[in-house]
C-alpha cells in the first residue's frame, strides 16, 4: 500500500477561502489528503499548489454544492481515486438575510438548499466508505445563529438549527460503525464577510461576546482538527460553539 493510500482522506466543502480555507490548511498540516472544494478553481488550485509546495498533500474539485447530484459524483469520484474518505467536512454555506416578513421564497430555499441539503447529499455519499472502514469523522459547520437565532437571519438561522439536528439523528445512526457526527458552531470570526461591517456594528457586537472580540479561522479550524482525530472517537453528536462564550 502507497502512502497515498495510508494518508486519511478528507472532504472539505467551501474550502477556497475564509473558515473553510482554514480548515484545508489545518488538516493538510495534520497529514491528511485534503480534497478542497468550492466553485473558485483559480483560489482552489493556487491553495493546493501552495500547500504541497511546502509538502502536505491536498488536491481541488470545482463544485457546486447547491447541485446534489454534482456533489455526490464528486463524493464517490474520490472514493473511487482514493479507494477512502476519512474525514467529510460540510463547511460551505450562504446567507441571504433580511427581515422574515420581507424575505422572498427564493431566498429561503436557497439557503436551506445550499446549507442543509448539501450537506445531507454530501454526508450520504460519504457515510458509505465510511461504514466499511468501520471509521469515520463528519464534522458540519454551523453557526451560533443555529443556537440563538439572530435578526434577520431566518433562512441561516434555520438551515443552521437544521444542521445540528441532522448532524445528532445521524451520529444516532452511524455510532454503531464507529463513525462520529459533530457540529462547530462559530460565532463571529474575522473573514472577508466581516470585515465589511462598519466599525461602530463590530464594536457593538463585541459588547455582547465575553471575550470582547471576534474569532479566527484558525480557532475554528482547531477545533475541526480535533473532532477529525483519534483523539475525539468518544465525542459524537454535540455541538461546540466557537463563539467567545456568546452563546452560553
Amino acid at each position: 500500500m502507497t502512502e497515498a493510500n495510508t494518508r486519511r482522506v478528507a472532504y472539505v466543502t467551501g474550502g477556497s477561502r475564509g473558515i473553510g480555507e482554514a480548515i484545508v490548511r489545518a488538516l493538510a498540516a495534520d497529514g491528511h489528503h485534503v480534497v478542497a472544494v468550492a466553485r473558485n478553481g483559480d483560489r482552489l488550485s493556487a491553495l493546493c499548489a501552495e500547500i504541497s509546495a511546502r509538502g502536505g498533500s491536498a488536491e481541488p474539485a470545482v463544485v457546486d454544492i447547491s447541485d446534489g447530484a454534482a456533489v455526490t459524483a464528486s463524493v464517490e469520484a474520490v472514493i473511487e481515486k482514493h479507494g477512502r474518505l476519512d474525514v467529510l467536512v460540510n463547511n460551505a454555506g450562504i446567507t441571504r438575510d433580511g427581515l422574515f416578513m420581507r424575505m422572498d421564497d427564493k431566498d429561503f430555499d436557497d439557503v436551506i438548499n445550499t446549507n442543509l441539503r448539501a450537506a445531507f447529499v454530501a454526508c450520504r455519499a460519504a457515510s458509505r466508505s465510511m461504514i466499511r472502514a468501520r471509521w469515520g469523522r463528519i464534522i458540519n459547520i454551523a453557526s451560533v445563529s443555529g443556537i440563538i437565532g439572530n435578526a434577520g437571519q431566518v433562512n441561516y438561522s434555520a438551515s443552521k438549527a437544521g444542521l445540528i439536528g441532522m448532524t445528532k439523528s445521524i451520529a444516532r445512526e452511524l455510532a454503531g460503525k464507529q463513525v462520529t457526527a459533530n457540529c462547530v458552531a462559530p460565532g463571529f470570526t474575522t473573514t472577508d464577510m466581516t470585515d465589511v461591517l462598519p466599525a461602530p456594528i463590530k464594536d457593538k457586537v463585541k459588547e455582547v461576546i465575553p471575550l470582547r472580540r471576534f474569532g479566527t479561522p484558525a480557532e475554528v479550524a482547531a477545533v475541526v482538527g480535533f473532532l477529525a482525530g483519534d483523539g475525539a472517537a468518544y465525542i459524537t453528536g454535540q455541538v461546540v460553539a466557537v463563539d467567545g462564550g456568546m452563546s452560553m
